[in-house]
């Protein structure tokens, strides 16, 4: 399946989460939850690993490791697992209504450190 590996273009912030370790995750990070129709996510490894899992491609894992991001589609099934030394937060975006752009498409490739490129 198709992973967008970057925003849509003229998504704007709206929050991220105070950051997060191993201990203070909250529960329902752990299990398949979604983001908001509307609204994309964008999981920042600040520390550590994080393994994450879209719940419909559960033999895919994306490992993040520090300095590397995943983008979370509105609507996706997901969860996270995080290594004990993991740091991170979720950012949150919305594109504005009337905005013309679409997002982006392509398939996300984990690379040494975590980041995630696109492929034609």
């Amino acid at each position: 399946m198709d992973r967008p590996t970057a925003l849509p273009d003229g998504a704007e912030h709206v929050r991220t989460t105070p950051d997060f370790d191993a201990g203070t995750v909250p529960a329902g990070l752990l299990r398949a939850h979604r983001v908001a129709d509307g609204v994309w996510g964008r999981l920042v490894v600040r520390a550590g690993t994080v393994v994450f899992r879209f719940e419909d491609e559960p033999d895919a894992p994306v490992t993040v490791t520090a300095g590397g991001h995943v983008v979370i589609p509105p609507g996706r099934l997901h969860h996270v697992e995080p290594d004990d030394g993991a740091g991170f937060a979720v950012e949150f975006y919305r594109v504005p209504r009337g905005s013309t752009s679409r997002p982006p498409t392509g398939i996300a490739m984990p690379t040494d450190r975590g980041a995630v490129v696109r492929k034609p």
